[in-house]
């Protein structure tokens, strides 16, 4: 039978009220009654009910995080630091993964409701405006990454037209034209952002969008897998592939190391949001950084401030931005140069590591 905050005051011969104050650390209680009562709880176990808490204070503590996936390596960055933040300020984050489902993501915000969460940041898959909506007239919401058209709360977006241009500029720069793009799907902030970078750095070099060299899919490592090969089974397959879509980088590395292309020398390839291994990868990874921590942090920084001005008017909402940028690094050529000679020895045994090659835009 588990310990009750009755037995924990009949323990320390004090009543139930003055129990409850001390151990939450409100009213007027000593420190010394404090403490006595801290160290009778430990001793038998006691555990306080945050439910009934929750509804006798009004606030649960708990703060949800709800994203896609954790295969996407910005998500994971993201849980990090809005786990960190909120545990400082006593709070717990819950950790939800929608699958970029839309009924997934409906069923977690009823069950939200149902915790009587104090907010929620959320990746939204744009199919669920309406609940959200409705949500969050009693739960302040940010939404991250991406916007939902429907709605028109508060959201944290990654420049991701302006860092698509720039990835897409840099391979045009190193002399590519046929880029292959492999992207998110067009119902989302993201990949209909990403796509017209893509578009307007092709338009600025005066080169024709081709839209065989583009694929828009959902985000998985499948889609990278599957574009890849129609890319690289074209009449003309691109010199460059740029994977804006992170999860798909996972299928097109797998398909390259298939058909053992060689990266930079038969293909050069850039992707979309970092990951460690990307760096410690031979050749390094050369990727655009949406600024997955940045994001995370002014998400937080948003809710919080929601969440105290809860009840106290209706504050217009904003769209902010965190900027992105362009690290280079090894697995992108000059086209008109000639391949590096084969040799016994590989470019990544040496002794100076890529990372202090890198070079950020």
């Amino acid at each position: 039978m588990s310990v009750t905050l009755k037995d924990v005051a009949l323990a320390a011969r004090v009543s139930v009220s003055t129990a409850s104050r001390a151990l939450t650390g409100t009213g007027l209680t000593s420190e010394r009654t404090q403490q006595r009562l801290a160290r009778i709880a430990r001793e038998l176990g006691y555990r306080p009910n945050p439910i009934a808490r929750g509804l006798k204070t009004g606030q649960s503590r708990l703060v949800a995080l709800l994203v896609h996936n954790l295969t996407n390596a910005s998500f994971q960055v993201m849980a990090e630091v809005v786990q960190a933040r909120l545990k400082a300020l006593g709070y717990q984050m819950l950790l939800c993964i929608g699958g970029d489902d839309p009924q997934a993501e409906s069923d977690t915000l009823a069950t939200l409701v149902d915790h009587r969460v104090d907010g929620l940041i959320v990746v939204p898959t744009g199919k669920n405006g309406a609940q959200l909506k409705t949500l969050s007239k009693d739960v302040p919401i940010v939404c991250l990454v991406r916007r939902d058209d429907a709605t028109d709360l508060e959201t944290v977006l990654a420049d991701d037209p302006q860092g698509a241009y720039l990835g897409t500029r840099h391979l045009i720069e190193l002399g590519h034209k046929r880029i292959g793009l492999i992207v998110g799907r067009q119902d989302t902030t993201s990949g209909r952002e990403r796509l017209s970078g893509y578009v307007r750095a092709l338009r600025e070099a005066g080169i024709a969008r081709d839209d065989t060299l583009i694929h828009a899919g959902h985000y998985v490592p499948e889609t990278g897998a599957s574009y890849a090969r129609q890319l690289l089974d074209l009449p003309r397959p691109p010199s460059a592939i740029f994977v804006a879509n992170h999860e798909a980088t996972l299928g097109v590395l797998r398909v390259t190391a298939e058909r053992n292309i060689a990266i930079p020398d038969d293909l050069s390839l850039l992707c979309y949001e970092d990951m460690p291994w990307f760096e410690w990868h031979r050749p390094a990874i050369s990727i655009v950084d949406n600024g997955a921590r940045d994001l995370a942090n002014l998400a937080v920084d948003r809710l919080l401030h929601r969440m105290d001005v809860k009840g106290n008017g209706n504050e217009g909402v904003r769209e902010y931005r965190v900027g992105a940028r362009l690290i280079k690094r090894d697995s992108c050529r000059q086209i008109d140069a000639p391949a590096p000679a084969k040799s016994g020895k590989s470019k990544s045994s040496s002794s100076k590591p890529s990372a202090a090659k890198s070079a950020k835009v």
